[in-house]
């Protein structure tokens, strides 16, 4: 846009974006977190950006009311409005899961579930009791795609190495189960990968038991569908992800599952001057139109939405000046997927013809491609140091998490001193000579 043309205001209540294919590499360590989120003020220097929520969009008057972290809620007014508010985890009803659960859709879940799985290693080390022990060393993972089979590749990885260095905690101690709804896992790279993943994970220990679910884990006692039960301290969820429900306040138009209904252009229905993108989107997919699929939708991924963010933006600007709109259209160009240190599975599209690769091959291109997509050279730059000071330095295994609760010692020490409680007084002498 020509200089003055217009001013751009981002709303988000936190004020870094982050990369989310990266959070099972975060979690077993092998990148820093702070080397997969990016400041959005130091990334869209000439954008206003307010940290805060939208808790409601009156389109009649264009005006957005924004709700800061601290302060009265105000009005924003504003001419043209873009809905990319993403997904959050999809849960269910599940007895004991919002108190026992562990999500992996934020870096501060990503950092939460080292410092916890480190910290069961700590307290299986440390005790005498085999009920504790056995739960401490026992991981439920729920959900079987790409964030489920990643997370539990790295976080087995992570512990493999980890118990090395503990006296009364071996691999063998631990227990790793993998829980599905599905009857396959890594659905995204097709059949046979996901078939070779899931074998893989079997032969490093993992169980994995498909076509079933998870009836309730209260305080940690696990009971699945199949009839297995087990203890656990550590109950992963990445059972697949849902539209912002705040949309529902937004008085725009939903698809069946919850995304805004758009069009191809990325326009909302209805409207010519509100776009959406992105995993909170319906957008169709056009290729899988063509390709004889009526009711194909842009599934949602990081590969549609980076794509779609360059043309909404365009038709932005279109929509300024007058101008047509342009059709989003892309084509599948394949997935990759990690499972641990130089494993993985990656599936390449190229016209017809599909490329599969298994093992270190693929793993590297999961991290080439992901790593060229890390937005910003700082942030490039700083995840491959990562990656390359990790060939030749040991795994970090500390686990840090007095950080979730950082002023708890120093709390300690600067409360008041608890009053000893007052001495009894003595009784008469005449009652004393009496009670001998």
């Amino acid at each position: 846009m020509r200089y003055g043309e217009a001013t751009v205001t981002v709303v988000d209540p936190r004020s870094y974006m982050t990369y989310q294919p990266f959070l099972p590499e975060t979690a077993a360590g092998n990148i820093s977190p702070r080397h997969v989120v990016v400041p959005l003020r130091r990334v869209l220097p000439k954008a206003e950006v307010l940290t805060g929520r939208v808790t409601t969009i009156d389109q009649d008057r264009k005006v957005a009311t924004v709700a800061p972290l601290v302060g009265e809620a105000y009005e924003l007014p504003f001419d043209y409005l873009v809905i990319a508010l993403g997904a959050v985890s999809r849960t269910f009803p599940i007895p004991g899961l919002a108190e026992q659960g562990i999500g992996m859709k934020g870096i501060e879940e990503a950092i939460g579930l080292r410092n916890h799985v480190l910290e069961q290693l700590d307290k299986a080390d440390s005790t005498n009791d085999e009920d504790i022990r056995r739960k401490a060393l026992t991981f439920v993972f729920v959900g079987g795609g790409f964030a489920g089979a990643e997370t539990i590749g790295e976080v087995e990885d992570m512990a493999r190495d980890a118990a090395k260095y503990y006296s009364n905690v071996s691999r063998e101690d631990m227990r790793f189960i993998l829980v599905d709804a599905a009857d396959k896992i890594l659905p995204e790279v097709g059949p046979k990968l996901g078939l070779y993943g899931k074998e893989h994970l079997e032969s490093r220990g993992v169980e994995i038991y498909l076509s079933t679910s998870m009836d309730s884990c209260v305080d940690g006692h696990v009971v699945l569908k199949n009839g297995l039960e087990v203890d656990s301290s550590t109950i992963v969820w990445t059972a697949g992800v849902k539209p912002n429900p705040v949309l529902a306040r937004y008085g725009l138009p939903l698809g069946p599952r919850g995304h805004v209904d758009t069009q191809a252009t990325l326009q909302v229905q209805g409207t010519d001057y509100i776009w959406a993108a992105g995993d909170n989107a319906q957008v169709p997919d056009l290729v899988g139109r063509k390709a004889g699929n009526e009711n194909a939708w842009c599934p949602p991924n990081a590969q549609h939405a980076l794509r779609q963010a360059k043309v909404l933006g365009d038709n932005v600007i279109s929509g300024m000046r007058g101008f047509p709109q342009k059709e989003y259209s892309h084509g599948n160009k394949g997935a990759v997927a990690g499972l641990g240190l130089h494993k993985g599975v990656a599936m390449i599209v190229m016209g017809k013809m599909k490329i599969k690769l298994k093992g270190r091959l693929a793993w590297y291109m999961h991290r080439g491609y992901h790593g060229l997509a890390m937005p910003t050279w700082n942030r490039k730059v700083r995840v491959f140091a990562d990656w390359t000071l990790g060939m030749f330095l040991k795994r970090e295994v500390v686990s840090l998490g007095a950080m979730e609760h950082p002023r708890e010692e120093f709390y300690e020490a600067a409360k008041p001193a608890p009053i000893a409680p007052a001495k009894a007084e003595e009784k008469p002498k005449v009652e004393q000579a009496k009670a001998s």
